[in-house]
């Protein structure tokens, strides 16, 4: 694995896949042996009989047999698996998984989770689990996944099974590499960034300040030397800090806050838990990348296990990691908002400039000189079906050939707020403190009178007490929700109406030999170029959009059915060529998130039938694309062969596609959705009945304190919700620069 001094060049390759050999996981002996056995059953050594004349045929012999021939089970990977089981895992679901290892390191407890499995007709007539044959672990995991009417067996399988798979196909040696890519035909993106003239490599470093492992001293240094009033109050672990505006989040809502502010003349302070990176930075590597610029390693789910929830954790948020797609609020959402809501915010031009000016900013182009295979086939698909394919806006110019920007962008030119707003913002002496994590607002009875009985002087964080005139949590519908609640606001629809566009996937193989004519692989060229609306033949209601994804090789793994072994080699064989498409549906389901790290969701069947024109329309799409193979992601492993099939089995095969429950409901068929898009768990409202913050995004219950994120959105809005927020966020900001010019 990486050496320590190659892991210090490169701030990227310290997450996991480059772990030191010590291993802190807290899972016995006896544990990891059972689980290292299970690893072999999900992905294990296969003999070169196993590989089939079309896989010999098509692809370089020498790698599929090393690949074939690998297992789960080599050394270190399972202690590897346990250990991204103990840091990501949810308490219950780390005591449930050890308990279960644990009883199948025992024969009674095997007999009692396996049957007649284990059972065999030599003394002591009981297998361990790990004694049990290659075969009959993998029977017991099948049976687990898709027969089994006891939930927590589920729960054990799909967890350890996304992490073992991702484990394998996200660590690297000392080269940086992987040894089964090879054979997956994958290539890690290895571009340098492309710094343009008056362009600086950092643009962010003289603002940061690094919290992590600095002493007090230290920090009182920087912090002077930075220009703000600083004291260390004697005795106490404290510094106490005064400024303008303190902003929690550096994401698409407080990056814009940060940069307007700050060019007004205030003196900002940012708060970010996460790191800072820079496009020099970036390595590409799946494992390091997911780790370490997303919450929880990009492994946070909803409670039941159904949403697998994609949320950035750096400096820039979201704006660092996603996919560029630059959408402004469609007309239908914004007559909602100003009609149905009463916002009048949404009906006149001030939300319409804001849209411009942050279009403006992004330096947003519309298009596209070449796009990536994936694109191709949306494209492709579209047309050969008469259907409308539109061109997607993205932040990066037309010529931006980056599938890896889930990643970060290694050639800087996709526009985050990390290379926009944030760099108006430090140019303008704004302060980002990283590795900083806010802990509450500080809040006392507003002596000021009028309608909120709180005022806000400020946050906690770490050891640092930030007095602020001006308070502003922009840490997303996930965590701003928590922290309000922990600083004690009581209003109802803090932590209610959370809504996460789901999606779920489809996919299609694509062999190079039979459509030549589309170009590339499936991890290459921009992510999101072109999209299509499953729209309504009786009214003007989208159902769905449908637009490309960017799964690399470790989450794709995790995420497509398990059926077997070899089934699961033979498709990872098929990677590069596989292209995966999603529907996502402006939902009208809700959810709730009070506590950090606890969200509850339930899907309406409204939206589940949304999601299954979606999904279907993306099977249309693909098979007209000249797909050779087409499924879903649902448990059971559903695909259709498409050489030689007829219109009425295509029919059929559309007609069994639904929107299954989650891998803890009682459905043997069942299905894991994601959600790249959190919404308006603090939402604007005109009155504080119907919402958490009001017009100006102000708390109705605490003078001062604001929100700014996509949190304030009334609803969902159906498409990527990046130009969104910026220009909520744009508003709020510039209604709170005239409070202070109104107290001059």
């Amino acid at each position: 694995m990486l050496t320590l001094a190659t892991m210090a060049c490169h701030p990227l390759l310290t997450g996991i896949g480059v772990q030191l050999r010590n291993f802190k996981h807290g899972f016995s002996s006896s544990q990891i042996q059972t689980l290292a056995s299970m690893c072999e059953a999900l992905v294990p050594p296969l003999p070169p009989s196993c590989v089939s004349e079309e896989i010999k045929s098509a692809y370089s012999q020498e790698a599929i047999y090393s690949f074939f021939g690998a297992s789960a089970s080599q050394p270190s990977v399972p202690d590897e698996v346990a250990e991204l089981i103990a840091k990501r895992g949810l308490p219950e679901a780390v005591i449930l998984i050890k308990v279960v290892l644990r009883l199948l390191s025992t024969r009674p407890g095997t007999l009692l989770l396996c049957g007649p499995l284990c059972m065999d007709h030599k003394f002591p007539y009981i297998r361990k689990y790990s004694e049990m044959t290659l075969n009959n672990r993998e029977k017991l995991l099948q049976s687990w996944c898709r027969e089994s009417n006891i939930t927590p067996l589920r729960a054990v399988f799909l967890f350890i099974k996304v992490v073992c798979c991702f484990i394998f196909f996200s660590r690297i040696d000392d080269k940086a590499t992987n040894p089964n890519w090879e054979a997956i035909g994958y290539k890690v993106d290895s571009r340098k960034p492309s710094i343009r003239p008056k362009e600086r490599s950092r643009p962010l470093q003289k603002g940061i300040i690094n919290c992590n492992n600095i002493n007090n001293d230290s920090l009182v240094q920087a912090l002077t030397e930075k220009g703000l009033e600083v004291t260390q109050v004697p005795n106490q672990n404290t510094i106490k800090i005064k400024c303008d505006v303190v902003i929690v989040g550096s994401g698409c809502g407080g990056g814009v806050a940060a940069g307007i502010l700050a060019k007004h003349g205030l003196k900002v302070i940012i708060l970010e838990k996460g790191n800072y990176f820079a496009a020099s930075d970036y390595s590409s590597l799946e494992g390091p990348s997911m780790d370490q610029l997303y919450i929880a390693g990009g492994m946070m789910s909803t409670r039941d296990g159904q949403i697998l929830l994609a949320s950035g954790s750096t400096v820039g948020g979201g704006s660092a990691v996603n996919w560029s797609a630059s959408i402004k609020t469609p007309d239908s959402v914004l007559t909602e908002w100003w009609v149905n809501h009463k916002l009048r915010i949404f009906g006149g031009p001030e939300y319409r400039s804001a849209m411009d000016e942050v279009w403006k900013r992004l330096d947003v182009t519309e298009e596209c000189s070449e796009e990536g295979f994936q694109n191709q086939v949306l494209r492709k698909g579209c047309e050969n079906l008469g259907l409308k394919a539109e061109k997607v806006p993205r932040n990066s110019s037309k010529d931006h050939y980056c599938g890896s920007c889930g990643y970060g962008c290694r050639t800087g030119d996709k526009k985050g707020t990390d290379t926009t707003w944030l760099v108006d913002a430090v140019d303008n002496g704004a302060v980002i403190l990283t590795g900083c994590k806010a802990q509450n607002f500080v809040l006392e009875t507003n002596k000021n009178g009028g309608k909120r009985s709180k005022k806000c002087i400020g946050v906690l964080a770490k050891n640092l007490q930030i007095e602020s005139k001006i308070s502003i949590s922009a840490c997303g519908s996930l965590f701003t929700p928590p922290l309000l609640i922990s600083s004690g606001l009581k209003n109802p629809n803090i932590g209610t109406n959370l809504h996460l566009h789901p999606t779920l996937l489809a996919w299609g193989v694509f062999p190079e030999c039979s459509t030549p004519n589309l170009k590339g692989k499936s991890y290459e060229g921009g992510i999101i170029t072109s999209l299509h609306k499953v729209a309504s033949k009786t009214s003007d209601e989208i159902h769905a959009i449908i637009e490309a994804t960017s799964l690399g090789p470790a989450s794709f793994s995790g995420l497509i059915p398990w059926i077997s072994g070899l089934d699961m080699k033979e498709r990872m064989i098929k990677y590069g060529r596989t292209v995966n498409l999603v529907a996502l549906i402006k939902d009208h389901s809700t959810g709730t998130v009070k506590k950090e790290g606890i969200i509850t969701y339930s899907l309406n069947k409204y939206d589940k039938k949304n999601l299954e024109m979606g999904l279907r329309q993306c099977l249309r799409i693909l098979i007209s694309a000249g797909a050779a193979e087409v499924g879903t992601f649902r448990s059971d492993g559903q695909r259709l062969k498409c050489k030689g099939v007829k219109a009425e089995e295509i029919d059929e095969f559309l007609e069994s596609i639904v929107a299954s429950g989650g891998p803890m409901s009682r459905d043997e068929k069942w299905a894991v959705y994601g959600s790249a898009h959190q919404m308006s768990s603090c939402r604007m409202g005109v009155t504080e009945k119907e919402g958490a913050v009001d017009e100006n995004g102000e708390c109705w219950e605490a003078e001062g304190l604001y929100v700014c994120d996509g949190s304030v959105l009334p609803t969902a809005i159906g498409v990527n919700p990046m130009i969104t927020i910026q220009s909520v966020a744009y508003c709020i900001a510039t209604r709170i620069s005239s409070v202070f010019d109104q107290g001059k």
